[in-house]
């Protein structure tokens, strides 16, 4: 039991205390004030009275941050801890009761959604949840060793992942067991009035046998010993996930790419049923014989070429514009995600596209068969690597172009998301907001976007609501910053062919997307009112047509003096009406050409 392991938290003296409400009766409340005294204590509240003093910072760390990891309460019984904590602070002296109810309050709605997230579960606070719906009496360890043995296999919470679990899990104990060392430590240097928290003979044990007795206690009788001994397959530890390093090296490329896990990388546009876990694996192997030496110089490259490719949602790269790169060779950054062909039937030997395949592929004009052969050693050697990552077949390798299958889409995924990154599949996105989707849609490439986006109109019908949407979150999404004129050009991808009119004439009054709305009226021979697009409108959709930091300078002046000509008041009120429009975007273009804003 805890209460021999934890000592002189003060549990019984506070259950006297109280012991006046009909409701502090309840064996309900007496574990909710285990678990909190045993908690504050640990965590280092003062001891001096012989309860331990909540303090603002460790009431809301007990309640958003310990309850969630160590702690399993059912829903009915999530209010206990916050009236333990209450009844505690009415103890003291002062305004420590007001103080702990106005964190309590603050902290109300974290602490619900944290006790209820699967994302916080441990194995252990699962299963003692699983067993109490099963009927388990879980303060009877033999009660709790029936139920398990009767469960059929080791079933997971919706939406969770084993990884996750065990992650979770490995967190815990590791943050359990840095406690009990502290409290040992802290409790050995200035020995407190009331008594130590954990005796000798406890501590030589051991500290892992003192944290399974809490768990136990916190969670299910006889659980923790269950779940390391003969059921220990329901609750598999880190030597379970192997390809949880290939996870990490996957991360890593995301962060380089964009710096933050919670950028969500764009949907596949399907993914093929199979066991992740497995084929995650599998996976694995082929990178870690790619690190050998006989793949060199591409093979420590496996872990990139398998993002690279899942952001490009999936479409398939080119084995000899991906070895340009690798060489330095010039490629224009505007045909990176140019669509590559994939062939049908067996990829064959590895061949370089003819010459004005190349030209097309890396934008670089004036290639000859001589670029050509020095391509061909190092795609090469890139497309042995491939083809060792094809042999798992979750890669797949088409003459000149690669990518993943929609089994390997599903693996990488898997990967992505138990390390952290948003990793939306295609039902997940339709589900989002339109500011949602158009904030994650500019990071993507062009192709990427129009098929997401396309996909979450068909979600709605197409509706001219959903149009309406759309465009609103298209104008205002990222508003104000740099990334407003990515943001607002993502209309550009859109199929307007299919727009319903309505939507369209609508938009014709938007400061932001009321020209491109009257360019796709125009487009598709439909009548449209000119005057009602606002002056800012007008302005933004000349800033976009220019050429941006691409092409001779004098070339791109002289593209801005033609469009300025035209412009009632010339090039200074062009000038004006941009920069009022979109700051960042004018001086990005105009700057260059040495036009200074007002």
């Amino acid at each position: 039991m805890a209460e021999t392991v934890l000592t002189n938290t003060g549990l019984d003296r506070f259950l006297e205390l109280v012991d006046g409400a009909p409701e502090h009766h309840d064996p309900a409340f007496a574990r909710a004030a285990e678990a909190v005294l045993g908690l504050l204590a640990l965590r280092g509240a003062d001891r001096g009275t012989g309860l331990p003093e909540p303090t603002p910072e460790l009431t809301r760390q007990l309640l958003v941050e310990d309850l969630p990891t160590f702690v399993y309460a059912p829903p009915g019984e999530l209010a206990l801890h916050p009236a333990v904590l209450g009844a505690l602070a009415a103890r003291f002296d002062g305004d420590c009761a007001e103080r702990i109810a106005g964190v309590v309050a603050e902290a109300a709605p974290d602490f619900e959604r944290a006790m209820k997230d699967p994302g916080n579960l441990t194995w252990h606070r699962w299963y003692a949840s699983l067993l109490r719906t099963c009927g388990a009496d879980l303060s009877d360890p033999e009660d709790v060793r029936r139920r398990l043995a009767a469960l059929d296999g080791a079933p997971l919470p919706e939406g969770a992942r084993r990884a996750d679990l065990m992650g979770r899990t490995a967190l815990a104990d590791v943050l359990l067991t840095e406690a009990l060392t502290r409290a040992y430590v802290r409790d050995a240097e200035a020995p407190p009035p009331v008594g130590p928290l954990l005796t000798d003979h406890a501590v030589a044990t051991g500290i892992g046998r003192v944290a399974a007795a809490l768990q136990d206690r916190w969670t299910a009788a006889g659980l923790a010993a269950q779940l390391a001994g003969p059921y220990a397959h329901y609750a598999p530890g880190p030597d379970a996930f192997p390809h949880l390093v290939l996870a990490d090296a996957l991360l890593d490329e995301h962060l380089d790419h964009h710096g933050d896990p919670a950028v969500p990388v764009p949907p596949p546009p399907a993914i093929g049923p199979g066991p992740v876990e497995d084929d995650a694996n599998t996976l694995l192997t082929a990178v870690e014989e790619l690190a050998e030496e006989e793949y060199e110089p591409y093979g420590g490259e496996a872990p990139h070429l398998l993002y690279v490719v899942y952001q490009r949602g999936c479409s398939a790269e080119s084995v000899a514009r991906k070895a340009a790169e690798y060489e330095d060779w010039t490629v224009d950054p505007a045909l990176e995600d140019l669509p590559v062909a994939v062939l049908d039937g067996a990829p064959g030997a590895y061949a370089v596209p003819p010459v004005p395949e190349l030209v097309r592929l890396l934008g670089t004009p004036g290639l000859n068969e001589a670029d050509r052969a020095r391509l061909e050693g190092p795609a090469r050697d890139l497309a042995a690597v491939l083809d060792r990552l094809a042999a798992t077949g979750l890669v797949f390798r088409s003459g000149d172009a690669f990518g993943l299958t929609p089994r390997g889409a599903g693996a990488v995924r898997y990967l992505l998301g138990v390390r952290g990154v948003a990793a939306p599949d295609a039902a997940d996105a339709a589900a989002w907001s339109a500011p949602a989707l158009v904030a994650a849609a500019g990071g993507w490439s062009a192709p990427v976007a129009a098929r997401v986006l396309a996909d979450w109109l068909h979600a709605r019908v197409d509706t001219a609501h959903a149009w309406t949407e759309l465009f609103d979150a298209l104008g205002t999404v990222h508003a104000g910053t740099s990334e407003a004129a990515v943001t607002r050009r993502l209309f550009t991808v859109l199929d307007t062919t299919t727009a319903p009119p309505g939507a369209l004439r609508a938009a014709l009054r938007d400061p932001v997307l009321g020209a491109y709305a009257l360019r796709a009226l125009e487009d598709r021979g439909e009548e449209a009112d000119p005057v009602q697009v606002p002056a800012s409108a007008r302005a933004l959709h000349v800033l976009d047509g220019l050429p941006a930091k691409k092409g001779p300078l004098e070339s791109r002046r002289a593209a801005f003096d033609e469009t300025a000509a035209a412009w009632p008041g010339g090039s200074a009120a062009l000038v004006r009406a941009m920069a009022g429009a979109d700051r960042h975007e004018t001086e990005h273009v105009l700057g260059p050409l040495g036009i200074a804003l007002p």
